[in-house]
């Protein structure tokens, strides 16, 4: 090895040379980051010689921009993510260090239409998050006077949760706030992080929106964003630029730099009083994914939790016949709130259809809804937060829109 992991090389092939940050080294690949941020993998036997390059030190001025305070405000809570990230130059790999400065510094056309508070809240991936993450969020948004809108970086892979969550803590909001993501690094040229932030800035300025949803690409293109609902909303793709859906429903509105239109108007447009409605943060909620060849033992290892959510097959169903007949005697056994939901991304449970279905629905709850994962998962640990004697009465009942009486699909808007 003729350089550290991180370090500046020229690589040449039989074919050419390549200059970028050594990223990887295992077995015969090499992995170098590339000025452009791709990254490529080159095998040993095509590698002719690595030659190590001068390292030269990077020093970043501290850049004061000056903002029109006569300009509506726009507060971001900054929490870390793929939005905020930008390569290591210490190490080559792509990470969330941008203090809340870099991104006025980033994305200065923002002070064009607001006049921009940013607070770093915390700066973690976001499959790190815990409760007490949505608790400190939701204090912050009360902290946040006089604001015209709030928006918060945050990373995708848990981005439903979070809005879910904030949803269902954050009773009678009446400033907008807006979850914005990227699917991509900022150092990358398919980055999506400018249109999503931007096109949120101009959604909360030019809406009567009064409530907490999603900004994220529409498509591909950099040309438009959805504005979506906040519990109704699930990641679809691991990399695409538009992989957040609604599920179910409709988006809220379809956002470009010169038109905003609207597909519902199912959210809250008026002034009310904030009250925050937080989470235990020591609560234990599993998730179990019910499959072929399920063994009791998967159910029994959640008895000492306080809730349970089950992904059913099909409407809500779980293998309990013939030789799975000890699954259903476990489920009986099991006294803490259990939710079903469907594996299916779209439609109802519905425990009533199939003989299966009737055999266990004394047992759990949450038949008739057609809740994602994410929402029934922050739901589930809200009312047992918030209203733990009533669970079983209020997880049915529709409380933040994330339960549809009609499901709509993707073609009754497009």
């Amino acid at each position: 090895m003729v350089e550290k992991m991180g370090g500046l090389v020229q690589v040449k092939t039989k074919k050419e040379s390549i200059s970028g940050r050594l990223m990887h080294s295992k077995g015969n690949k090499k992995i170098i980051k590339l000025n452009s941020g791709y990254n490529i993998s080159l095998d040993d036997k095509n590698i002719k010689s690595i030659k190590k390059l001068k390292q030269k030190s990077i020093k970043r001025e501290k850049i004061k921009l000056k903002q029109n305070k006569n300009l509506p405000k726009i507060v971001i809570l900054h929490t870390g993510g793929t939005l905020a990230s930008k390569v290591d130059y210490e190490t080559g790999a792509v990470s969330s260090s941008f203090t809340p400065e870099d991104l006025l510094e980033k994305y200065s056309e923002l002070k064009n239409l607001a006049y921009i508070e940013s607070k770093l809240i915390f700066n973690i991936l976001s499959e790190n998050f815990r409760f007490e993450h949505y608790n400190r969020l939701a204090r912050e948004i009360e902290k946040a006077k006089n604001a015209r809108g709030i928006i918060i970086t945050h990373g995708t892979d848990t981005l439903a949760y979070t809005s879910s969550a904030l949803s269902f803590a954050l009773d009678g909001l009446s400033t907008p706030v807006l979850l914005v993501g990227s699917q991509r690094s900022s150092d990358r040229p398919s980055s999506d992080s400018f249109l999503n932030l931007f096109l949120a800035v101009k959604f909360i300025l030019e809406s009567d929106f009064k409530d907490v949803g999603i900004c994220m690409h529409s498509s591909m293109d950099d040309e438009s964003c959805l504005i979506l609902p906040a519990t109704k909303t699930k990641k679809m793709h691991s990399t695409r630029r538009d992989a957040f859906k609604p599920i179910n429903t409709q988006p809220i509105a379809l956002v470009s730099k010169d038109s905003i239109k609207f597909f519902s108007r199912n959210y809250n447009k008026e002034n009310r009083k904030l009250s925050l409605k937080l989470f235990r943060e020591n609560l234990k909620i599993g998730i179990l994914t019910t499959h072929p060849n399920m063994d009791p033992s998967e159910l029994s290892s959640f008895k000492k939790f306080n809730g349970l959510i089950i992904q059913g097959t099909g409407m809500g169903h779980i293998p309990i016949e013939e030789k799975n007949e000890r699954i259903f005697n476990e489920l009986k056994k099991m006294k803490m709130p259990k939710v079903m939901v469907t594996q299916a991304v779209f439609g109802p449970v519905n425990m009533n259809v199939y003989s299966t279905g009737r055999k266990i629905r004394d047992y759990l709850i949450g038949d008739y809804t057609d809740l994602t994962l994410e929402t029934a998962f922050i739901k589930l640990a809200w009312l047992l937060s918030n209203h733990p004697k009533d669970i079983k009465k209020l997880f049915s009942i529709n409380l933040r829109n994330e339960i549809n009486e009609r499901i709509i699909a993707e073609k009754d808007f497009l």
